[in-house]
């Protein structure tokens, strides 16, 4: 006897969960752009933006978000491997040659791009959060830590890597998530890819201006 799949057990299951973590995630990525935008506003913006976060619902706000988040990145990393090894079991045998005729690059480095993401947001907060890997770090001064650290060529040259392959990530996840949602035809292909490609500049083209900006002398302290 076989037993029945359970939906979170079947492919669909595991595509809803991608989509729905992908949307929390979506949604952070797209706070902490704003967030970190209000550095052009000053040492003063971006250190209030900083406390608040730290005082908000008490202190308890930051903390709450970061275990809503380490949930969805574990959840959105097993539906993505649970994915994977169930095409490679439907195929053992793969192709001889290979057809790219309706994938594009962005969705055959989904799985690169998110390892160097996921190794990104890990260096990330021991940067600028923690401050262990930081060359002067400062508890509370974020906008000292934010130009201090950027100050240094070879991160802001990994930051700059790691957002092209966020963009790359975001490009093809935001498509899928408007396609895991029913928006799965031709008459909306060419909406969700300028969904998507505006999504993707608009963050992508923000967060890089923030190394370059250090790096150029706009920034500075």
């Amino acid at each position: 006897m076989t037993s029945t799949p359970t939906f979170l057990g079947s492919s669909v299951g595991k595509k809803v969960v991608m989509a729905v973590t992908g949307l929390v995630l979506f949604g952070f990525v797209i706070g902490h752009m704003l967030g970190n935008l209000q550095v052009y506003l000053g040492p003063k913006a971006l250190n209030d933006y900083g406390e608040f976060l730290r005082e908000f619902l008490h202190g308890q706000g930051l903390w709450i978000a970061r275990l809503v988040l380490i949930g969805c990145v574990s959840l959105h990393i097993w539906a993505a491997t649970s994915l994977t090894l169930m095409n490679r079991a439907a195929r053992p045998i793969g192709y001889r040659a290979r057809q790219y005729e309706e994938s594009t690059f962005a969705s055959r480095t989904m799985r690169v791009s998110g390892v160097i993401v996921l190794l990104f947001v890990v260096y990330h907060l021991m940067h600028l959060t923690f401050g262990n890997v930081h060359p002067s770090f400062v508890t509370k001064d974020v906008y000292h830590n934010f130009i201090a650290g950027f100050q240094v060529p070879w991160v802001s040259g990994f930051y700059v890597i790691a957002m092209l392959c966020l963009g790359l990530h975001l490009h093809h996840g935001v498509w899928s998530m408007l396609q895991t949602i029913g928006l799965s035809h031709p008459r909306y292909d060419r909406l969700r890819h300028a969904c998507a490609t505006l999504i993707t500049v608009i963050v992508i083209g923000a967060n890089v201006s923030f190394p370059i900006a250090v790096l150029a002398g706009f920034l500075h302290e």
